[in-house]
């Protein structure tokens, strides 16, 4: 599903923050990306959803190289990706069924499909029945969710999460990642960046670790 080649990242003004990262993740597989503010984490994610693009190596998602490609195609791969922040980046003057909307009406979805869709994302999180809420009325919790209900609407074959649960204390992070879980099962390839040491421990799953811009497990 997604495999980095010897992949390295540098910029001007702070040198290489990626050197040589070489790992594969399948799908329907979830996996931990940690390390230290700094280690690269953020740039790794940067480069996946084609923000970034490094300066050697190679990105395969799904097939394609996305290491290498033309402005115009970037959108139409970014459908194979569904990201989620840990400051939900949502639009406050806009209700949740509008931000759940936003990739299906940037991709020219119809408005029955979209309508569909978004009720049935928001069913998955448990949210079904507050469309017409507004950010602001909603938890931090809430406001996660609707931020991986819009994640999940495009139906992606990867999630980037970065930092989901950093906002949210432990009972909603279990929440959220047996969420993710159920993402997984369903044939879904996850890869989350976090902090939170003791959620990668209770949940044993893949753990890549970046020090200083070098992959030292995968």
């Amino acid at each position: 599903m997604l495999r980095f080649e010897h992949v390295s990242k540098r910029y001007p003004d702070t040198g290489e923050v990626l050197t040589e990262i070489n790992f594969d993740l399948a799908k329907g597989e979830m996996a931990f990306l940690t390390g230290r503010s700094g280690a690269g984490k953020s740039t790794l994610l940067k480069l996946i959803a084609m923000m970034e693009q490094c300066n050697r190596g190679t990105i395969m998602l799904d097939g394609q190289n996305v290491s290498r490609v033309s402005e115009h195609k970037i959108p139409y791969l970014r459908r194979n990706l569904g990201l989620i922040f840990q400051d939900y980046k949502l639009l406050n003057d806009r209700t949740v069924f509008d931000n759940v909307a936003l990739p299906l009406i940037v991709s020219g979805v119809n408005h029955q499909e979209i309508s569909r869709r978004v009720r049935a994302s928001l069913d998955k999180v448990g949210l079904l029945g507050k469309e017409k809420k507004y950010p602001v009325a909603l938890s931090g919790g809430e406001q996660q969710r609707v931020g991986i209900a819009r994640a999940i609407v495009s139906k992606p074959k990867l999630i980037l999460a970065d930092e989901p649960t950093g906002n949210l204390d432990p009972d909603l992070s279990n929440e959220i990642m047996l969420m993710f879980e159920e993402f997984k099962h369903a044939g879904t390839s996850l890869l989350i960046a976090t902090h939170d040491i003791e959620l990668v421990h209770r949940f044993a799953y893949r753990v890549l670790s970046l020090d200083k811009g070098h992959l030292i497990e995968a």
